[in-house]
């Protein structure tokens, strides 16, 4: 430290330029300006010294068009090692420039007709190859020579870095100080010296008047905006008719897991019921392909990521019935060296009536056969007992009649099928009714009947969630409490 305290403040504003003493030295000399913003600094300098000089001694900036900002984005580091060799990739990117580009506004017309560019230049590949965000940015720098020897290039320090991007993120590094305490740097020279400075926001507060006209300006610019996507995109759509809905399920058999043996795939097909039809050229069934088991856990998972969309439509006919919402139904095969299969389950799932993402775990089933010989025939030569009817697995779509006994039926549990399900639904019932309340109810309530379905649901699985806790509670209580004999006795 000189023997005298030395303290020094500057506000500055955004991409405002003060001069350091070696930019001074520098461009004082007309003979050392090479560029036209090299002159344009000589200019400003020589009107500084006219009215008397700088008024900032150690703090001075850096701006967005000084080289200091090229040659500091360039010498950027990726690790702190002082023995840092750049990839090939960091010195590729080191030359692209995040600047605001100037861009010709696209006709609608050549979107259309030109989306591939056969033969990029390099400019085009260097432009484009990243997500090209424009940034401007800015350092506030201080020079920390010893007092008296101002400016040299080896004192120099970045007290704060402020960046601005093209959708209007300002990024300050490091932060304002705030309730902190000051930010320190410490010199190794011939003295230690030990610097403290702190950073804070002096831009004045918004007017509600003026926040107001800015919040107005937004929303004009905004609604433009969308009358633009608009005139893009057109407003031609498939509506479907009064009374229909149309579903779409954009669906994925993500993995299967807990199963006995290895190399699984899944066959699968969608039962529409009554009142449900689906395009000709769309396909209601398919297959995984045959995916090898991985350890994960105590599980064996195979991971299918297995891909299928199905487009359906719902048609009303008649308010009093109550309709069926789509099942899909599926089973679990492995295969073996000899390309023999074996049934690893049954299973079955509900399409989700709420558009929106879905993930739902289904558990599996498969039939057996009571002794040794049907496992020791399922290990050897692949056989196993079938189902002749998918739709067995819930009620048959031949079924007529009240009840359906599975008495003497023998099955056992397996493992489970992961599926993820994307719903997207389209009806004219989205565009009718004004009120909030109307416009929150779902189609399906529009459409009728499926509001007393989902109450008759959530209804037995309340039921059933009651009864197991009631089990639950009477299998804790000690015996004699629940025995009378017992404590009689």
């Amino acid at each position: 430290r000189p023997p005298e305290d030395e303290e020094e403040e500057a506000e500055v504003g955004w991409q405002e330029k003060l001069f350091s003493q070696f930019e001074v030295d520098l461009y004082l000399n007309e003979s050392a300006c090479q560029t036209p913003l090299d002159r344009q600094y000589h200019e400003e300098i020589r009107k500084l010294e006219k009215a008397g000089g700088r008024k900032n001694c150690r703090i001075f900036t850096y701006t967005d068009h000084d080289r200091f900002t090229n040659l500091e984005e360039l010498c950027q580091k990726v690790t702190d090692s002082d023995h840092e060799v750049p990839s090939y990739l960091a010195e590729r990117m080191a030359n692209v420039r995040r600047r605001r580009q100037d861009r010709r506004p696209v006709e609608p017309s050549s979107l259309k007709s030109k989306i591939i560019t056969w033969e990029p230049s390099e400019e085009f590949i260097k432009n484009n190859h990243v997500i090209n965000t424009p940034v401007q940015t800015m350092y506030i720098m201080g020079d920390l020579g010893p007092y008296g020897k101002l400016g040299h290039r080896e004192y120099e320090h970045v007290l704060c870095t402020i960046k601005v991007d093209g959708n209007g993120v300002i990024t300050v590094k490091p932060d304002f100080t705030g309730t902190k305490g000051p930010y320190r740097i410490e010199l190794d020279g011939e003295k230690r010296e030990v610097w403290e400075y702190t950073i804070e926001n002096a831009s004045a507060q918004v007017q509600p008047e003026e926040e107001e006209r800015e919040q107005r300006m937004f929303r004009d610019l905004y609604g433009r905006h969308r009358d633009y996507l608009n005139g893009l995109v057109g407003s031609e759509f498939e509506m479907p008719l009064p009374g229909t809905l149309r579903l779409f399920v954009n669906g994925e058999i993500v993995s299967a897991q807990g199963y006995e043996y290895d190399n699984l795939y899944v066959h699968f097909f969608l039962e529409l019921p009554n009142q449900w039809s689906s395009p000709p050229f769309q396909q209601l069934s398919g297959v995984t392909q045959t995916c090898t088991t991985k350890k994960v856990g105590w599980d064996k998972v195979a991971n299918f990521c297995y891909p299928f969309t199905v487009e359906m439509f719902y048609t009303l006919e008649d308010e009093d019935s109550l309709p069926q919402w789509p099942v899909l139904y599926f089973e679990v095969l492995s295969l073996d060296f000899w390309q023999r299969y074996r049934v690893e389950g049954y299973g079955s799932l509900v399409l989700p009536a709420s558009p929106g993402s879905h993930v739902l775990t289904i558990p599996t089933w498969r039939p057996v056969e009571l002794g040794t010989v049907a496992e020791m025939r399922r290990f050897f030569i692949g056989g196993s007992p079938e189902l002749e009817d998918l739709t067995y697995v819930r009620v048959p779509s031949t079924f007529k009649g009240k009840r359906l006994s599975r008495f003497g039926f023998r099955t056992e549990t397996t493992g489970s099928v992961t599926f993820r399900l994307y719903c997207l639904q389209q009806s004219r019932a989205f565009l009718e009714g004004s009120a909030l309340r109307q416009r929150m109810q779902s189609v399906l309530d529009r459409l009728g009947g499926f509001s007393q379905q989902s109450s008759v649901y959530n209804v037995l699985e309340a039921f059933q969630r009651a009864r197991r806790r009631m089990q639950e509670a009477r299998e804790s209580l000690p015996q004699d409490l629940i025995s009378p004999s017992a404590s009689s006795v």
